[in-house]
């Protein structure tokens, strides 16, 4: 077993597509498909990926908020995936979630201090009433919050302070790892690259681990370690940043790349050549799946389903990496 504080392997994750009046299941949602990756300690994961292919289904997956059908979540030497729901509870306080929309996360009918606050009483976590307060004042202090507006309700607050105080919340019962779902796409851009400094900084004073999930590769260049490239419920490719934003090993993430706005003419032409729109989960292309929209397609990629193939320090699933030739 490798080292990382979380490994995930064969992670599938179907919803059933139900009919008629007995509500009996006709099909199903491949929403995640087969997904491995690491994440050590203090390092951070970005997922990536256009909408629906599965990424925020991953994040919920790893605490169970969705349970999945197969594979392996191993975190911190224990599969999280075999553990009765009550045992499960207990691992949910070292792996917090931050969702994308903070005025939803937060129940406006309960003070800051109390949103805050939650996490410790279900956990046990501080002596008593004011020993938590004490500790909200803190990690308020911690997100750049004036720790006297603690007693206020979400809604006198603007929406880059809500996200704040729900990372306040996630790190109130001392996580290992965040899975931060679009936690920063509802936000300004200028509100975005603060909320970014924050978790930056928050990573390297308590050693904290992320899982990124994002549609928007312009803040993931920031911010990640390595990043994962999701399609149609799989990981097409993986491996470290700077890797895949300077030599991109799989014509999707090409694509992606390319429809980020930027004065390289040569990098904008590839935009155009991603063609259609994404198929549905419920019925995925045979072979590849990208390869009705792929502009390098050729007749092995209808016919056969590319494995991760090893490129560098990542993974590649296109016959294009295949060290034996397409």
């Amino acid at each position: 077993m490798s080292g990382a504080l979380l490994r995930v392997e064969g992670l599938r994750t179907w919803f059933p597509v139900r009919a008629g009046v007995l509500q009996r299941p006709v099909g199903w949602i491949r929403a995640v498909d087969g997904v491995d990756f690491e994440i050590p300690a203090g390092r951070t994961l970005a997922l990536v990926g256009e909408s629906g292919c599965g990424k925020t289904t991953v994040g919920r997956s790893l605490l169970r908020l969705e349970e999945p059908q197969e594979g392996h979540i191993w975190f911190d030497g224990v599969d999280l995936a075999a553990l009765p729901p009550a045992q499960m509870r207990a691992y949910r306080r070292h792996m917090q979630i931050v969702f994308q929309d903070p005025n939803a996360s937060l129940d406006p009918r309960m003070r800051v201090r109390d949103a805050i606050a939650e996490g410790m009483r279900a956990f046990g976590i501080g002596d008593g009433a004011a020993e938590r307060d004490d500790r909200v004042a803190a990690l308020m202090a911690r997100v750049q919050l004036d720790p006297a507006q603690r007693h206020r309700y979400p809604h006198e607050f603007s929406g880059g302070q809500r996200q704040r105080i729900c990372i306040a919340r996630a790190l109130a019962v001392e996580p290992q790892l965040i899975v931060c779902d679009e936690a920063t796409s509802a936000l300004d851009v200028s509100i975005q690259a603060q909320i970014l400094n924050l978790l930056r900084d928050l990573q390297v004073d308590l050693g904290l681990a992320y899982l990124f999930i994002t549609h928007d590769l312009s803040v993931v260049r920031y911010l990640a370690d390595r990043v994962a490239v999701m399609y149609l419920g799989q990981i097409v490719e993986e491996g470290p940043a700077e890797r895949i934003f300077e030599a991109p090993q799989h014509p999707y993430t090409e694509g992606l790349l390319a429809a980020v706005p930027s004065v390289d003419p040569g990098r904008r032409g590839l935009a155009a050549r991603v063609r259609g729109d994404v198929p549905s989960p419920r019925h995925p292309p045979p072979g590849c799946r990208f390869h009705p929209r792929c502009p390098k397609v050729f007749d092995r990629c209808p016919q056969e389903e590319p494995p991760a193939y090893a490129v560098g320090e990542g993974t590649s699933r296109c016959f294009l990496a295949d060290p034996e030739g397409a």
